[in-house]
């Protein structure tokens, strides 16, 4: 069997025990604590330095930096965990090591954002991790980790914990060779305890249709329009189906007790438990957008060689107020980056149109172009030739027509970013970039793209 270096993660959730439960949210603590005294570490350290430097004392008599690599973090860790962590034996050394990796990456992003190495968004300095705010998660690459059974995983430290589904599929792969554990990530959301197994291989596939292209439009109306005799893929709006329920949630929130900062108060059961009420609605809106966003990726990916669509800068459609919840409860962003990983694992290819690129305003039969076209007109009438068809699915054939003016027939084509050539497989969500363009024309039409990815004449 062929198999391709990839990052890939198995997610399932557990049902630990009580005593499971306070194992492992003494584990996540313990990744908190190891980070907020390392960040404590280098706060320090970089203010003594700032302090000395102000005195006008010279760099090469400064008190020694504090490196922010992982070794140097680890190695003053190991120094003072008596003291900071008497209990520190309870928990399983990864629980530490997850706390000072993830302070080393934070530092990292924020030194690459501020030389310019890393793209996007200003990152920020690091700031410390809260027991209430933060996410609970830990991460194990060393030790006892391997499936045990249908339902059971076995952690370091932590022993078998059950788990809600079965983890046979995963366990087919690691007996069959074609993929192996890499490391296991716990994490808590919405109440529940929940598992990531990471895998670095994966079987070689090729899609149904290998020759087939489809041209993927994207809507607020309709979620996804297609080319070919495909159906319409209807937008299900899970958070407009919920808004009403967390609505009333929320109204539960805002009349309990809650934390407040100025008075140093601290919220009361009461209030805790409609908060988790409403973290478990707005988690089950989360899950049903994911999982109708997975099928119909996995669905394409599986079947078309070649899928053309629009690489929608949504932060700038989302300035439209009218249209900022519907925008992001479509999530046209996770569509592009699921189908950019997808793609390339079932050998087929995913061309980008490019950011202006007219898609709307194009006829499909003779291309002549409108000069405007507004969003409430959801019929595409030709003055050239006199064709009548809906937008959405004229849209979807010129984006298929694209593909056919990409040179060279390879898997090779531009991307997103403007590249030559495509992500290379090594993450099982790709290398994504953001640029804060303009999303929205003059005349209304929602423009596809957050970059040139295609010369289009």
């Amino acid at each position: 069997m062929h198999v391709m270096q990839v990052v890939q993660a198995y997610r399932y959730a557990l049902d630990p025990t009580p005593g499971q439960a306070r194992a492992l949210a003494a584990h996540c603590g313990a990744a908190r604590v190891a980070f907020n005294w390392a960040l404590a570490a280098v706060k320090a350290n970089l203010g003594q330095r700032a302090a000395e430097r102000s005195y006008g004392i010279p760099d090469a008599l400064l008190t020694p930096a504090l490196p922010w690599s992982m070794y140097a973090l680890r190695k003053a860790w190991n120094q003072v965990k008596d003291d900071v962590a008497p209990w520190w034996r309870e928990c399983s050394k990864e629980a530490f090591a997850t706390g000072l990796e993830r302070l080393t990456a934070a530092l990292k992003n924020w030194r690459d954002s501020r030389t310019g190495k890393r793209q996007g968004r200003r990152m920020e300095f690091p700031t410390f991790r809260s027991k209430h705010k933060s996410a609970a998660s830990v991460r194990f690459t060393t030790g006892a980790i391997r499936l045990d059974g249908p339902r059971q995983v076995v952690l370091p430290r932590l022993g078998r914990i059950k788990t809600c589904e079965s983890t046979r599929k995963l366990a087919r792969q690691l007996r069959s060779g074609a993929a192996t554990i890499a490391s296991a990530t716990v994490r808590q959301q919405a109440g529940r305890w929940f598992v990531s197994f990471v895998r670095l291989q994966r079987p070689r596939m090729s899609p149904a249709r290998p020759e087939a292209v489809v041209g993927v439009d994207l809507g607020v109306a309709t979620l996804a329009v297609f080319s070919d005799d495909r159906p319409p893929v209807a937008n299900p709006r899970h958070l407009a189906g919920a808004l009403r329920k967390l609505r009333r949630l929320s109204r539960r929130v805002s009349r309990r007790a809650g934390p407040d900062r100025r008075t140093s108060r601290r919220p009361s059961r009461r209030w805790r438990r409609a908060d988790a009420a409403r973290a478990r609605a707005q988690n089950r809106v989360a899950a049903l957008r994911r999982d109708t966003l997975h099928k119909l990726t996995t669905g394409l990916a599986h079947s078309y060689g070649t899928i053309v669509v629009e690489d929608l800068h949504v932060a700038g459609m989302a300035r439209n107020r009218r249209l900022a919840r519907a925008i992001h409860d479509a999530g046209f962003g996770e569509i592009r980056r699921q189908l950019g990983y997808k793609t390339v694992w079932n050998g087929g290819r995913l061309i980008m149109a490019g950011r202006w690129y007219p898609s709307s305003k194009t006829c499909s039969g003779c291309g002549a172009v409108k000069a405007k076209l507004p969003l409430s007109a959801r019929t595409f009438t030709c003055e050239t030739c006199g064709l009548v068809i809906d937008r959405d699915r004229n849209a979807a054939l010129n984006l298929a027509s694209l593909a056919r003016q990409v040179a060279g027939s390879g898997p090779e084509t531009l991307n997103g970013r403007g590249a030559d050539r495509k992500t290379p497989p090594g993450g099982a969500g790709g290398r994504e970039t953001s640029t804060p363009h303009r999303a929205t024309g003059q005349d209304g039409d929602l423009h596809p793209a957050m970059g040139e990815s295609l010369k289009i004449p």
